[in-house]
């Protein structure tokens, strides 16, 4: 392995982090409160090590598979621990596993936390939370292919490795190229979030924060209530739309922006993303009424804005639906293994491999009346091919594998059978709130410090789509 361009990375990664840091010192500034001096010796520390491990070793040639791997994996990791320094530096989260476990789902875009009143936060760290989540949801590697031209170098394959679902898409024959449009349609649609929640009465503070959190489908919010605190149906719609639009393929949103938009109808994968969230929202609606005196108005309400939060893996709540009727909590678990659309900011499964799966079982199915047929899956009217469907499968295989032993390791650590279900199920889907103890009015403080780490690494492995971190313990990757 190419250890020298590996390192080399990392330390521009790190610089880049230390540099953000300065955006939520300097509301700390504004506020005059005492998180100040935590979030400039955290920035000070990871603008060091940076620049040292940039200084001390050098790019050496190309990238190869090997290394993008590698420099992935690694780059999240060192992101997560040194975005954790503020908050326990601070003094706010006193134990570096809750603040590793706090930053990491930030960074992975999970919205899971261990803070019991997020309001005590100040305002620094409230920032910094939710940047965090920002940051993660276009991808630190994707945005260092955006701005440092000696990235580029390997680029392709820091992208494959890195940018959320099956097949890529690639908008311009050179990677820098593609990495600036995919980072401006996110920030152009995060400003365009800003001012409409500032519009329904949200301050900026406020607004800033939970557009970080919508269009990265992260979930943290400034308040205990999350978007309930609101009490505002303007600004559940506004969030509602973000966070289908955060789920869209961004690829789509680059079209759609220049004036193509055509091309979301044309999309195979957008009109079924577009049916699972209305089928979601129909038959949550239904459960909720059939089993409370809500109305016809408030089940969908609610319901809408469930279903679109869980099923982008946003994680927002406007209701506690740990106390909604099973039916209604089990569309919503269901949900979570589905996600967003490929090459969106959602996590899980995503809907494209669904299609897939579902296009490969009715082949199945018709070369038992067909046998000699020939059947291929069509995407788009484009056929898929075979190494993709088998790579569809596998994947799909290695989640839930992951999916039941987690669940297992979580039960013997004394959570109930549906706390450890939904746990590992919000955490590998990037989800965020389960159901149970770990439910949207609850957190993930009471976990023991190694179900803990154990759902960093889920968060992590979702996040990274499996293979990019399960690739690192195989024995094939350390051999020459």
């Amino acid at each position: 392995m190419n250890f020298r361009s590996v390192l080399a990375i990392e330390g521009v990664l790190l610089i880049f982090l230390g540099l953000f840091m300065l955006i939520p010192a300097g509301f700390s500034l504004y506020y005059r409160e005492d998180d100040l001096s935590a979030i400039l010796i955290s920035a000070g520390i990871s603008v060091t090590v940076g620049l040292v491990l940039r200084l001390g070793f050098r790019l050496n040639g190309d990238l190869r598979l090997k290394d993008s791997y590698a420099t992935v994996s690694l780059g999240w990791l060192l992101a997560a621990f040194f975005g954790a320094l503020p908050f326990y530096l601070s003094g706010y989260i006193p134990s570096l596993t809750d603040a590793f476990f706090e930053s990491m789902s930030g960074f992975t875009t999970t919205g899971a936390s261990i803070l019991a009143n997020v309001e005590a936060l100040p305002h620094g760290l409230l920032l910094w939370r939710s940047l965090t989540q920002w940051l993660g949801g276009m991808g630190i590697i994707v945005l260092s292919l955006a701005i440092l031209p000696l990235l580029g170098v390997g680029g392709m394959q820091l992208f494959k490795a890195e940018i959320p679902g099956p097949v890529p898409d690639k908008l311009r024959p050179r990677i820098q190229e593609t990495a600036k449009i995919l980072w401006g349609v996110y920030a152009l649609l995060s400003l365009a979030e800003v001012l409409l929640l500032m519009a329904g009465r949200m301050s900026l503070f406020d607004s800033l924060c939970h557009t970080f959190a919508t269009m990265a489908t992260g979930g943290f919010s400034t308040k205990n209530a999350s978007i309930a605190h609101f009490h505002s149906l303007y600004i559940e719609v506004v969030v509602i739309f973000f966070m289908f639009l955060a789920g869209t393929n961004f690829s789509l949103h680059y079209h759609g922006v220049r004036g193509r938009l055509q091309a979301y109808w044309k999309s195979e994968e957008f009109r079924f993303y577009l049916g699972f969230v209305a089928g979601g929202i129909v038959l949550v609606t239904l459960a909720n009424l059939l089993a409370g005196p809500a109305g016809l108005f408030g089940a969908l309400r609610q319901s809408s804005f469930q279903v679109v939060s869980i099923l982008t893996t946003t994680g927002f709540a406007t209701v506690d639906f740990g106390h909604w009727a099973p039916a209604g909590q089990m569309i919503l678990l269901l949900l979570m293994f589905f996600g967003g659309c490929a090459g969106s900011t959602g996590g899980s499964i995503k809907i494209l491999r669904v299609m897939i799966l579902l296009k490969q079982g009715r082949v199945e199915l018709r070369k038992l009346l067909h046998p000699h047929a020939v059947l291929p899956v069509r995407v788009d009217g484009r056929v898929v091919s075979p190494v993709i469907v088998s790579n569809v499968l596998a994947f799909v295989f290695l989640y839930f594998i992951i999916f039941v032993v987690a669940s297992l390791l979580m039960s013997l650590m004394g959570l109930d059978l549906v706390s450890a279900f939904s746990s590992v199920a919000a955490m590998l889907g990037n989800v965020g709130p389960g159901l149970g103890l770990v439910g949207p009015a609850a957190n993930y403080l009471h976990i023991p410090a190694a179900g803990k780490c154990l759902l960093s690494f889920c968060m992590l492995a979702g996040r990274l789509e499996i293979y990019t971190l399960l690739i690192l313990l195989t024995s094939d990757f350390w051999q020459k």
